[in-house]
């Protein structure tokens, strides 16, 4: 009886929980942005670089279509022609001209849906794959959730004003960062003009959204305009090789605003290489011959602010005491920020240990034969 109990205060000591998340930091507002929400985010860390009001709960208006682009790109076939309905036809708001009847590729309405802001596109798109608003809404919020935008709700495909229809500043962000991981998002959202003959179109298409013209690096990403949620746009720029993702909600002036986001994020953050994947980061033994070698999946690479200082630590066991494969997530490494965490990620095993004889089982199997 003592022996078990000794062996639980022993495991107690050595156990340790591994959270693998990314730390959101809020920063004071710093600058004046004339916008209702609004946030910058570096695209791969998702660290916040700027934020304003960027947890409260807005329409969003056409921004929506970029979750309609991640839907259909994910559950779509961009060759499969989708036939335009009544209702996509005839739908209001901001349309590319689409005619009842017509047979339109599913890639080619996504060309529609982002550079001209189709809402006929996106009826098309969701009646095409979701088979009914509903049905697609339906994977949207799905998707949503997955991706961890849980403070959005989608009604629509399109974005025109609803009352359960909505998101906030950070989810838009995580959403478009998710959406910048796919090639042909980048693609299209990055591109100003398609000529028909090029692509197999049924028609031309020039892309909508100014602010590609407006700001060096700019690689998209949707505009959007209602009633209720006011000007809203979604922006990403090439900074230094890294996307900062801009989401500004109900601006008037969202290319002027987005662009002083910009011009405060440029000038007050440097992206730092901090670890190269691959590199050896920590080493955690076994037994006397073995350790598990600790490194990371891919550069560590982060949006750092000027004259602030940068520390990292790793969360890992003294010792093993299961057996650990290579890949496997085991501990983490932390980013601090003058003492504050501002970020952390999984640290991976670069080799296969087997655990049977590590250190603890043979020191519990010397106390059961005592």
């Amino acid at each position: 009886m003592k022996i078990k109990k000794l062996n639980r205060v022993i495991i107690s000591i050595i156990s340790f929980c591994l959270i693998n998340m990314v730390s959101c930091n809020v920063y004071a507002e710093v600058i004046n942005v004339n916008a209702r929400a609004a946030i910058a985010i570096d695209s791969k860390s998702k660290r916040v670089l700027y934020e304003k009001n960027s947890d409260m709960i807005l329409p969003m208006a056409s921004t929506t279509k970029i979750m309609t682009a991640l839907v259909v790109i994910k559950y779509g076939n961009l060759d499969e022609k989708i036939t335009i309905s009544k209702t996509a036809a005839g739908i209001r708001g901001s349309t590319v001209g689409y005619k009842e009847g017509e047979s339109i590729t599913e890639r080619e309405l996504l060309y529609g849906l982002m550079f001209r802001s189709g809402n006929d596109a996106a009826i098309a798109l969701a009646e095409g794959i979701g088979k009914s608003i509903d049905g697609f809404s339906k994977l949207m919020n799905e998707y949503a959730a997955e991706i961890g935008a849980f403070n959005s709700h989608f009604e629509s495909p399109h974005g025109l004003d609803s009352e359960n229809h909505y998101c906030t500043a950070y989810d838009l962000a995580l959403i478009t960062a998710k959406a910048k991981e796919n090639k042909l998002f980048n693609d299209i959202v990055s591109c100003k003009d398609v000529v028909a003959e090029d692509m197999d179109f049924t028609r031309d298409y020039h892309n909508i959204n100014k602010i590609l013209y407006q700001i060096p690096g700019a690689n998209g990403v949707k505009t959007g305009s209602t009633g209720k949620a006011g000007k809203c746009l979604v922006t990403s720029v090439d900074i230094d090789g890294h996307d900062v993702i801009f989401v500004v909600l109900n601006c008037t002036p969202r290319w002027k605003e987005t662009g002083k986001i910009y011009k405060y994020v440029k000038d007050n953050y440097s992206y730092k290489k901090l670890y190269s994947k691959d590199e050896l980061i920590a080493e955690v033994p076994v037994n006397k011959k073995n350790k598990i070698k600790l490194s990371l999946k891919n550069d560590l690479v982060l949006p750092c602010e000027n004259n602030k200082n940068y520390t990292t630590k790793y969360v890992v066991p003294k010792v093993a005491t299961q057996t650990v494969n290579k890949g496997d997530n085991f501990g983490k490494i932390q980013v601090y920020e003058d003492d504050k965490l501002v970020y952390s990620e999984p640290l991976i095993a670069a080799n296969t240990v087997n655990a049977h004889n590590s250190i603890i089982n043979n020191f519990f199997k010397r106390v059961n034969r005592e």
